[in-house]
């Protein structure tokens, strides 16, 4: 710019200066300087270059971002104050006059008067008390740059780091010529060179950046950094100045609420496993009522249950079906330490082998066909809680040894996952097989069946406790009292001998359906048996007449199914009654040719 590109390379509208030599400056929205003349150039002292990178903030301290956009609707002339580039201020009146091109609208100052030596001092210490001495100022600048406590870099277009303070030299462990020798990629590992470039488009366009990275110190660590970029142009030439804070101690909080969030959720899933758990419990849960005996065997029971209850030992529960072994596991549960948390069971014979190792261990979003979330097993939902392992006898010989390390380490990976997960768990186990024999048939591992048997506790079959059965049935009667809607008042001497008579084959399961079917069929609040009660198999004492054992196998198994009216599998089915699994009983059925169609009713 200077005086030969005058006349104005736009139109004032008639509006000229009568003195091309007054300055004249044009501005768009933004307030960046898009034209100045020769005079302008003169009375500020700035070049031609360095006006294309100011704005109008930086050339008058009465001129803010608030009010900018104010000037362009003014007709009158204004005086308003102008900082040079020395410092000093001049007061000048000015006409702004409003341009529109197209869509950019610009506004046009050009001095009426103004005075090169005016220093109004009581406006100066208003604006600025130093603007006066600019000496103090740079001095003053010097000192607090240095003494800030973030660091601070001044890098130019090439990446090069042309200054630092001390706070920049005192964190990465470099004096200031070694940091003023090297590129700022030396020190930020994550910087792309190929995208300075486009970083000082940027900041000439915006004027700041704010950014996160890290800074390498000498010694190779990583120190997690915020940057805030500002761009300058100084004599000349294109910098950016950093200023960088470590934020180290905000990461570390950072991870410490993300770790928080994480712990929260996982407990959040799993109370909600807990709840879900619980609600399935209340839906399948068949409640015996409290655990009744008169017997001394069972009262030596009960004894064993309040010695090892408030224990941490593995327990291992023996019994018939029917016995009442998940009321013995109850039992030790609630007089143990860990009462305040729910038990949790699991039956081993109730799930298919391929879903055992998931519903105990949990599994991982998408280790199987149809995971599509992330689940906790039984062993967490049991953490600082107990675990009932029912049927243990039926765990396959595959997931044995995972039992084991639980039992012995307190620890296991979820299905599809590889975080070890560790928790505290008390085992309580039951089984109507002899292990010992599974042991030897190669069925069961010798070492888990030793860490299981460590308490063993044997629930006597209902045969070899015939004393409890009239305090039995006087407690089922009332149990199902209000469930059928009939109450017995008598219980004549003849059903108890009856069923005192008989050897039980379900124990106390079988017992309380027997119980239910005779308290349906009573009539006037006496107890009647009816016919239901299944009749012991005649022994034959002729030798020769003597039934074969398949004979013997085929005919117990038809009582057993007449008492369950065929009904095979489930709670109260014959299987169960039997100790076999449904399949086996179908199978033996199928080889003794028992069909319901050609048996009598």
């Amino acid at each position: 710019m200077d005086d030969s590109a005058f006349p104005l390379p736009f139109s004032l509208d008639g509006h000229a200066p009568e003195n091309h030599d007054q300055p004249v400056l044009l501005f768009d929205q933004q307030g960046r300087i898009l034209f100045a003349n020769a005079s302008a150039v003169d009375l500020f002292g700035y070049s031609a270059e360095e006006f294309s990178f100011l704005r109008i903030f930086e050339i008058s301290p009465e001129v803010n971002q608030e009010n900018w956009l104010s000037f362009f609707s003014l007709s009158e002339s204004l005086p308003i104050y102008f900082r040079l580039k020395n410092w000093h201020l001049v007061r000048a009146l000015v006409r702004p006059v409003e341009m529109d091109e197209g869509e950019d609208a610009r506004v046009v100052f050009w001095w009426e008067s103004f005075s090169r030596d005016l220093e109004d001092g009581e406006r100066l210490r208003e604006f600025h008390h130093d603007l006066g001495s600019p000496e103090k100022l740079a001095r003053m600048s010097h000192f607090t740059i240095q003494r800030a406590n973030d660091g601070i870099f001044w890098i130019n277009s090439s990446g090069e780091i042309t200054h630092v303070n001390e706070a920049a030299c005192r964190r990465l462990g470099y004096t200031r010529g070694e940091l003023t020798s090297m590129l700022i990629f030396d020190v930020n590992l994550n910087y792309d060179p190929s995208r300075l470039g486009a970083a000082f488009e940027t900041l000439r366009a915006q004027g700041t950046m704010l950014s996160e990275s890290s800074h390498t110190t000498r010694d190779g660590r990583e120190i997690p950094v915020e940057i805030s970029s500002n761009y300058i142009y100084f004599e000349g030439e294109e910098y950016t100045c950093s200023i960088v804070r470590d934020i180290s101690e905000r990461k570390r909080k950072e991870a410490a609420l993300r770790g928080a969030f994480h712990e929260i959720q996982e407990l959040r899933e799993r109370l909600e496993a807990e709840n879900n758990y619980l609600q399935e419990e209340i839906k399948v849960s068949n409640d015996f009522g409290e655990i009744i005996s008169q017997n001394r065997s069972m009262q030596q029971l009960f004894r064993e249950v309040e010695q090892v209850a408030t224990t941490q030992a593995t327990v291992l529960i023996l019994g018939e079906s029917g016995t009442g072994k998940e009321l013995i596991a109850r039992s030790l549960h609630h007089l143990s330490p860990r009462s305040d948390r729910p038990m949790i069971k699991v039956n081993c014979a109730a799930l298919p082998a391929y879903l055992i190792e998931s519903e105990l261990f949990g599994h991982e979003k998408g280790a199987f066909t149809g995971a599509l979330q992330r689940r906790a097993g039984r062993f967490e939902l049991a953490h600082q809680s107990t675990i009932f392992l029912d049927e243990i006898g039926e765990m396959p010989l595959e997931l044995q040894s995972k039992l084991l390390r639980v039992l012995q380490e307190g620890e296991f990976e979820r299905l599809g996952g590889g975080e070890t997960i560790r928790v505290d768990v008390r085992i309580i186990a039951a089984t109507n097989r002899k292990l010992e024999k599974e042991v030897e048939k190669g069925k069961f591992r010798e070492d888990l069946y030793y860490r299981l048997n460590v308490f063993p506790i044997s629930c006597p079959p209902l045969r070899d406790r015939l004393d409890d059965i009239p305090i039995l049935v006087r407690h089922f009667c009332q149990k199902m009292e209000p469930r059928i809607g009939k109450k017995i008042d008598h219980i004549p001497q003849k059903v108890l001998d009856q069923l005192q008579a008989y050897h039980f084959p379900g124990n106390i399961r079988e017992l309380e359906n027997i119980i239910e079917r005779a308290v349906i069929l009573s009539r006037n609040g006496k107890l009647q048996l009816g016919n239901w009660l299944p009749q012991p198999p005649k022994r034959q004492v002729d030798p020769e007449n003597l039934p074969t054992l398949e004979e013997v196998n085929r005919q117990h198994i038809v009582e057993v199914l007449k008492l369950t009216r065929w009904r095979v599998s489930g709670d109260g089915g014959a299987a169960a009654i039997l100790g076999l699994k449904p399949t086996t009983l179908e199978s033996r059925m199928k080889k003794l040719g028992i069909r319901r169609s050609n048996e009598a009713q």
